[in-house]
This record gives structure tokens, sequence and C-alpha cells, in this order.
């Protein structure tokens, strides 16, 4: 995972395109309408049970749209909320609230979406030794705030993208001639160029669990498509010699079964890829 100086960096880039995107030239509809010295207050309102995600990160989003913007925060990222609850209030300039109101909505409706999805997978997992990671089947653009979400709804991160872990699936093992031929170029490549990275292996099966067994400095193999059976097999092959992680269309009604199998980690795309906005309101107060 990246580092907390790249990851705010990243969060930085989100907020700057993502204006640049809704304002443009100038939001005139408030311009038109609303004179520039008006000031209001908005209520963040909830409409939909779940776990909270993005406050915070609205918080980013208004204090870069108006650094005299006022917020008061009455519920934190990461807790239930219900229909009604008010999560802050927010007062200033009226056009500034509107400048940064569907930016914020459409970052934290995704944001507690996934937050709440994620939450529902760590209390499967409870009491198990398996934690749920997400995956790089995220949004294009905004993929720092959908992993900070899972983060919020209990759930940790695996590689933020593709510079920051070596992982070697059914592609790349195939083009480059099997498991063997990839374990040995990419030792071979990170010697080379001086890097530190982490080595993750895909296994289609246990013969290629086996193989990849046969090499040291290995972090984790990826049990891929595995049903339960194997996946126990699986689990008794590497012991203690790696982490192991099950991944592939894995659901909320069959993760627990795969955690009893005694792997380390659970993968699921569909915790960023499969997930409704909650709904969330940013109402102004008379």
């Amino acid at each position: 995972m990246i580092g907390k100086e790249q990851f705010q960096k990243e969060l930085q880039i989100i907020i700057k395109n993502a204006l640049r995107e809704d304002i443009g030239h100038g939001d005139h509809s408030s311009l038109a309408c609303i004179p520039a010295d008006t000031n209001g207050r908005a209520k963040l309102l909830v409409k939909e049970c779940g776990i909270i995600a993005g406050v915070e990160f609205a918080k980013m989003i208004l204090n870069q749209v108006d650094s005299n913007l006022i917020i008061e925060t009455l519920i934190n990222d990461g807790e239930k909320v219900g229909v009604g609850d008010v999560i802050f209030y927010v007062s200033g300039s009226a056009q500034s609230i509107l400048k940064a109101e569907r930016f914020v909505l459409n970052s934290m409706q995704r944001m507690s979406a996934i937050a709440t999805k994620t939450k529902q997978f760590t209390d499967l997992l409870d009491g198990t030794k398996t934690k749920i990671l997400d995956t790089r089947k995220t949004t294009p653009g905004i993929r720092a705030i959908e992993k900070w979400a899972v983060r919020i709804g209990g759930g940790e991160n695996h590689r933020f993208a593709l510079y920051d872990m070596i992982m070697l699936k059914d592609n790349h093992i195939d083009f480059a001639g099997g498991i063997d031929k990839a374990i040995e170029k990419t030792k071979s490549y990170l010697k080379q160029n001086n890097l530190e990275l982490k080595i993750i292996v895909e296994a289609r099966n246990l013969s290629e669990i086996h193989a990849i067994l046969t090499h040291d400095g290995i972090h984790r193999i990826l049990i891929d498509n595995f049903n339960y059976k194997d996946t126990i097999k699986a689990v008794s092959i590497i012991g203690n010699q790696c982490q192991s992680e099950s991944s592939g269309g894995i659901t909320l009604e069959t993760a627990r079964a795969y955690a009893d199998c005694g792997v380390d980690y659970i993968s699921s795309g569909a915790l960023t890829h499969s997930v409704y906005n909650m709904d969330l309101s940013l109402k102004a107060i008379d």
C-alpha cells in the first residue's frame, strides 16, 4: 500500500479534477440568483441505513472550495447511521456551499455504500482469522477514496496500484511461459532494478500451488476460483510457508465458508465495483 503522503496527493488530485469538471468557468445557477454576500446553513441528511463514510473527505472538499466555511460534525466516519440522522452542518457563503454540494454528495454516497458492504463482510468473518481485501476493480480516477472507504468499513487494502506490489496472475504466467519462468524473471527484475516489492502468485489448481512453493520469497498465494474442498487442501499444502488468499466470485453468501477453510485473506472486487450509492442529501436550513 502506498504511504500516507502519496495517498494525500491522490486525494488532492481527485478534488482538483472533480471541481474542475463540475464548476468549470463558474456555477452560473448560483451566480445568477444568489448575491455573493449571502450566507446560509445546510445539513447533510441521511435517507438510508448503513455505515457513513466520506465525512473527512467532505471536509477536505469544503475547505478547498472555501476555507471560511464552518463545519459542525455530529457523526464521524465508520459510525452506523439511520434515516433522519444529520451527519454535519455547514455554514458560510451560500454560493460556496452549492459549489461543493454535488461533489460532496457523490463522494459520500459512494464511499458510504462501499463502507457498508465492507462492514457486512467483516461481520460475517468475525471469529475467524480471515481478513477481507479490496482489489483494483475500482472506479477510474477515484480509487483513493474507494479504498479509503474499505478501510472505514473495517476491511484492508490490497495493493493500491500496479507499482506497489508484484502480482503474477494467470495472464502473466501464461505470457511468461509458465509459473517457474514468471517467478524467476520477476526476482531477476526486482534485483536488477533494486526494488523491494512483495510477490503474490495466482494458482489455478493444486499442482500450481506445489510449483509456486518450490520458490522462496513468495509473500502470498492467490487461491483463485477453488471450491471449498480444494481450498482446504490448498491451505494445508501452503501451511506456514506464505500467506493464503481466496478470490474469484466470493459473495456475502459464500465468504464465511471460505474463511472456515483457513485462508488468511479473502479478496472481493464486489466491495468497490458492485455497490449502490447510499441515499444522502444536503438540505438548506431556513
